[in-house]
């Protein structure tokens, strides 16, 4: 699934060899992948806290996640070079193939390899979910795609805040919902806002570092269509969902107090907001980024404990 830039710049002399390891890594961005982590975290306490968890499918959702997750990097990395979005004026982190790191044809290569192997673990996952998993696999894989990639690519038309807030939100949880516990209670549905939220939040984050070079290379992402002023109240808007959420649940009855946990992480969430209100540098945002990845994994961990503790471990 798609996902935002990962938040930390590269200086140029500490960038790997063209063609090692180190270059693959950096094209999988593994900063990144908490954002495919988290979901599943979430998904796996409601099944937890509702059904009799299924640890191997559990297991099984989180490496298909990460697959996609590093398939549909390799194919930003590739598709936004070719579309002009990776520039020498980019402020964002170093790309692999803009970079000179690794080539187009490889890394649309390595793209197809992690769709592959996520397609091996999804066959797993179909027999134990069925239909509906098979669905949600291929939706995820074409929309990793489709999102910098194809002749309507969801992140080029302003798309991609709806694209990660249904794949990393709605779809991930109940998806590892229904894998691990056997059905999609409705505390999943819930529990997968604030997920989705955050996530959205990180690509808010992205989107207003890179407005320019979005720009030029006529990525027409709603910050890009509306301004910046929108994406600032866009993540205020985000940060409300994922905090209002946990009191939600609570007082619904569907999780225990513990899932107020998430409340303290608070502060860290305002002083993120703060700074993206008053700086515009491409170091501030980055850190900016990388700060909300962080707090997406650590508001995720704190809802999947208050949700798991609903039900003695």
């Amino acid at each position: 699934m798609a996902t935002p830039d990962e938040p930390l710049v590269a200086p140029r002399e500490a960038l790997p060899s063209a063609g090692s390891f180190g270059a693959w890594v950096l094209a999988a961005r593994p900063k990144t992948l908490p954002v495919a982590v988290a979901p599943v975290l979430v998904g796996g306490a409601v099944a937890h806290a509702t059904s009799v968890l299924r640890p191997l499918p559990l297991v099984a959702a989180m490496l298909g996640a990460l697959l996609i997750q590093i398939g549909t990097n390799f194919a930003n990395d590739v598709f936004d070079f070719e579309k002009g979005a990776d520039d020498e004026k980019r402020i964002g982190p170093a790309r692999a193939v803009s970079s000179g790191l690794l080539s187009p044809r490889a890394v649309r290569t390595g793209m197809i390899v992690a769709f592959a192997l996520a397609t091996i673990v999804g066959a797993y996952l179909a027999f134990v979910g069925g239909l509906p998993i098979v669905a949600i696999g291929v939706l995820s894989i074409a929309s990793g795609i489709a999102y910098t990639g194809g002749p309507y690519p969801l992140g080029y038309n302003g798309l991609g805040d709806v694209f990660v807030f249904v794949f990393f939100g709605l779809v991930a949880v109940t998806g590892t919902a229904l894998v691990a516990g056997g059905h999609v209670p409705p505390l999943a549905w819930l529990a997968a806002l604030p997920v989705g939220a955050l996530a959205t939040a990180v690509l808010v984050v992205n989107n207003v570092r890179d407005h320019e070079t979005d720009v030029r290379a006529k990525k027409r992402t709603l910050v890009v269509r509306y301004g910046r002023k929108f994406g600032v109240v866009e993540y205020a808007a985000l940060l409300i969902v994922a905090y209002t959420t946990p009191a939600v649940i609570n007082g619904l009855g569907l999780a225990s107090p513990w899932v107020l946990l998430s409340l303290a992480t608070v502060p860290r969430g305002l002083r993120l907001f703060s700074t993206l209100v008053q700086k515009s540098d491409g170091a501030s945002l980055n850190e900016c980024l990388a700060g909300t990845a962080k707090l997406m994994l650590a508001h995720s961990l704190f809802v999947a404990i208050g949700i798991a503790l609903t039900r003695p471990l």
